[in-house]
């Protein structure tokens, strides 16, 4: 077995452990006080809204956030994992329709050990994938190769969701 070694992500790691993300400046918790198109927030429902991950693996890559600071899925309310849960289904089929990938991320990273970029606030990923898509080049070159802005994304995405 090879190993590929991510000096970086400790960096991120010992950055993360320095508590920069508490709830009284979470960026989940305030994000929604912005006007959708600042925040990149594409739907919002009752318990939930979806943004796009400003740091995105591919271009779609959305995040289904719950408006409640959490820090565990237990904690989360059966009415808001309900409507998470529907909205996930709910993107999967707008990038299946937006994006045409060969095939779908969906899940969640809880706490820094984890992988989590904001540790106290539960949030789900889904992202489209494709066969032979670079995500190898975060791991490899320190890069990610995005084929589209993210204005364009959001403006997409919202299309899709809000056809009007």
């Amino acid at each position: 077995m090879d190993y590929l070694w991510t000096p970086w992500r400790y960096a991120y790691i010992t950055n993360a452990a320095k508590g920069e993300v508490s709830a009284d400046r979470c960026i989940f918790c305030e994000l929604p006080k912005l006007p959708d198109a600042e925040a990149k927030i594409v739907h919002r429902g009752e318990h939930c809204y979806i943004i796009l991950n400003s740091f995105p693996y591919t271009s779609g890559h959305v995040m289904v956030v719950p408006f409640a600071h959490l820090d565990e899925l237990k904690k989360l309310p059966s009415a808001a994992a309900d409507e998470m849960m529907a909205l996930c289904q709910k993107m999967e089929g707008v990038l299946r329709q937006v994006y045409s990938p060969d095939g779908m991320n969906v899940g969640m990273n809880i706490g820094r050990a984890a992988g989590a970029g904001v540790t106290g606030h539960i949030h789900m990923h889904v992202l489209p994938r494709w066969v032979g898509d670079t995500n190898f080049m975060t791991v490899t070159g320190e890069s990610r190769v995005l084929p589209e802005a993210l204005d364009e994304t959001w403006r997409r995405i919202r299309a899709a969701l809000d056809p009007k």
